[in-house]
């Protein structure tokens, strides 16, 4: 299957992809041109940063007033399309997603790049770029549903091997959900905008098998794609065995909202500080009641495009309650039953310097 360019420009993620693979290829091709482009986007999207970023200038030795340059989202769209865009290849494209999914955050505002591509100007300038990746064969599963067979848990994700009891785990996150959301109703205030924060995720239980397809010779997308990492830089990646019936497949904003409304869970007063920064918006909060979609289903997936379009936004869903897909990462499935890991072929592999690279056995 192919990836829409309207799927791209759709939520923050699949605008910050884009706009990262063209500040790469701005520095690749490092020429006068390239330089300046990117500088006006980087002082563009400074002008929105809101988390107390400073940016420190420092004197070459004169004593000369330096008045930092300033640019516009007109500025920033105008600078991307005087970029040239290099043909995608697995590297490339594999980087600018690992940068889009580092850059979520859920617990503070977006930053400055995620709202510079949210404005009209820039948005308009991302379609030459949405449109070239899309076109690309590389990008090609990144709307493909599980791959069943190439699935890779990594330590982080409890090695592949399934819970012994997981309806009690499941049980256990439905009791903790509940309360923590009854915990925030007695001790935080209505106010969106109060400085709290609590959990901010709509994941299953972390206790669950977790699994990614493999990337050829770069290893498990789970090495690569994480959010609000930990910075880890060894890993054991094991194969797992997988035997669905049924997989329920994210692929875009709509599967998200239909999972919630088919199984809601209201978790408002728990998320209500969080999301609200995320999406500037105050709203009944719901997410997926995961002991009722696990009692339907063995698995729950989702596609890079999926992620892409969904994650860091606000989901509308029937009923007049919204939900933010947070804490998820691309390519991921989530496993409630029919999973067996092979531990014989587990490999290692480290990171050092941003790449992740096999150990030799």
């Amino acid at each position: 299957m192919s990836v829409d360019a309207d799927v791209l420009l759709a939520g923050p993620r699949g605008r910050r992809l884009c706009l990262e693979y063209a500040l790469a290829c701005a520095s690749r091709a490092e020429t006068t041109e390239s330089r300046a482009a990117a500088n006006t986007i980087w002082w563009a999207a400074g002008a929105f940063e809101t988390n107390g970023t400073t940016i420190v200038l420092r004197s070459r030795g004169d004593r000369t007033r330096y008045d930092p340059p300033t640019a516009s989202p007109a500025d920033a769209a105008a600078a991307l399309d005087v970029i040239e865009l290099d043909a995608p290849t697995p590297a490339t494209l594999r980087d600018a997603l690992a940068a889009s999914v580092q850059a979520a955050m859920y617990w503070q505002e977006p930053d400055g790049r995620d709202l510079l591509c949210a404005t009209d100007d820039v948005r308009a300038a991302l379609r030459r770029v949405a449109a070239f990746l899309s076109g690309s064969p590389l990008a090609g599963w990144w709307s493909d549903g599980v791959a069943e067979g190439d699935q890779w848990a990594v330590p982080w994700d409890g090695a592949g091997r399934a819970s012994p009891d997981v309806a009690m785990d499941l049980r256990g996150w439905h009791e903790r959900t509940l309360a923590d959301n009854a915990l925030a109703v007695r001790e935080r205030p209505d106010d969106p905008a109060a400085p709290w924060s609590g959990p901010w995720w709509s994941i299953p239980p972390t206790s669950l098998v977790r699994t990614t397809r493999g990337l050829a010779g770069d290893g498990p997308a789970g090495l690569w794609f994480v959010e609000d990492s930990f910075g880890e830089d060894a890993a054991s990646a094991t194969p797992v065995d997988v035997y669905p019936a049924r997989v329920v497949e994210i692929d875009g904003p709509e599967d998200w909202a239909r999972l919630c409304a088919q199984h809601p869970l209201d978790v408002t007063a728990s998320r209500r500080q969080d999301w609200y920064r995320v999406t500037g918006l105050d709203r009944r909060w719901i997410i997926p009641d995961w002991v009722a979609v696990a009692a339907e289903a063995d698995a729950v997936h989702l596609s890079v495009a999926g992620y892409l379009s969904t994650a860091t936004r606000l989901v509308e869903v029937d009923g007049g309650g919204a939900s933010v897909l947070a804490g998820w990462n691309p390519d991921e499935t989530f496993w409630f039953r029919g999973t067996s890991a092979r531990p014989a072929g587990a490999q290692r592999w480290r990171r050092e310097n941003d790449v992740w690279e096999r150990v030799a056995d």
